[in-house]
């Protein structure tokens, strides 16, 4: 298999977009899989590297990355050395960034032998499934979209909620990062960008106007994003698939820092799931 860590990408917003990519080199076109983190996330968590292995052995060609603004740098992509572009990130850039990977798979002659720019589909977990399902309809390249375990309402989140004028006030309020005990900084730019761009990031508006397949996954013991979503999101596209796993977690029952050589029984499932609807 052939794997190429943090390459970088020049992002529209003045940070690097660092990328993976997983695939078997035959010189044969391969479909096209991008993979979007959610909220704190990012691309080497838990068991993602196992979960890309898994799908370019299944022969797809595979590329997940660090959004520019998650918190990562170029030099350290785990975790979040970088607080300030943590508060300074936005879903407009999340958009942009994701844009700027599809434009850079669709012109790189360097793999031109070993995919198919004509049949690209996008993979979003948690915060990154309402990044997916808002592109979805916007650019024309992609072909199919899944989500695993997504929002779907981003206006709901504790981001862009709370005590708005004390935050205005302040200028930042910050969210407590469980596993590192940082204290992670939201600028209030966040809430003045949602309001100023609330009609683009309507998901359920979004989801309403998909017309490629749409493929909906969620775990019945997920704590963090309710089972709910998953059915509101369903609800808003008659066509699209939703598959409920038992006993899944948020995270599909893996981790971080995730050592095992194998995923947990979940994210198998839901990547043999996701293989099916892809092929």
């Amino acid at each position: 298999m052939h794997t190429i860590k943090d390459i970088i990408i020049e992002g529209r917003h003045n940070k690097p977009i660092v990328t993976d990519i997983f695939y078997e080199e035959n010189k044969e076109p391969k479909k096209v899989v991008i993979f979007c983190h959610g909220y704190k996330g990012f691309k080497d968590w838990g068991a993602w590297n196992l979960m890309a292995e898994t799908f370019a052995k299944a022969g797809f060609f595979f590329i997940k990355f660090n959004f520019s603004h998650n918190g990562g740098t170029a030099e350290q992509p785990i975790d979040f050395p970088d607080l300030e572009a943590f508060g300074n990130n936005n879903y407009p850039k999340e958009l942009d960034d994701l844009e700027t990977v599809l434009d850079w798979i669709s012109d790189n002659s360097d793999y031109k032998n070993e995919l198919d720019i004509h049949d690209i589909s996008l993979i979003g977990h948690s915060r990154g499934g309402g990044i997916v399902l808002l592109k979805a309809t916007e650019d024309i390249r992609i072909k199919k979209v899944i989500t695993l375990a997504a929002v779907s309402d981003l206006g709901k989140r504790s981001s862009v909620i709370g005590d708005l004028e004390n935050w205005k006030k302040k200028g930042v309020k910050y969210v407590v990062n469980g596993r590192t005990k940082q204290q992670m900084p939201h600028f209030y730019q966040f809430y003045e960008n949602f309001k100023e761009n609330e009609e683009r990031l309507n998901i359920q508006k979004s989801v309403e106007k998909i017309s490629i397949p749409q493929l909906v996954i969620h775990g019945n013991k997920d704590t963090s994003i309710f089972i709910d979503e998953a059915y509101n999101i369903h609800s808003w596209n008659a066509n699209s698939v939703l598959e409920v796993l038992e006993n899944a977690d948020h995270v599909f029952n893996v981790s971080h820092p995730w050592e095992k050589e194998t995923m947990s029984k979940e994210l198998k499932e839901v990547i043999a799931i996701c293989v099916d609807f892809l092929k």
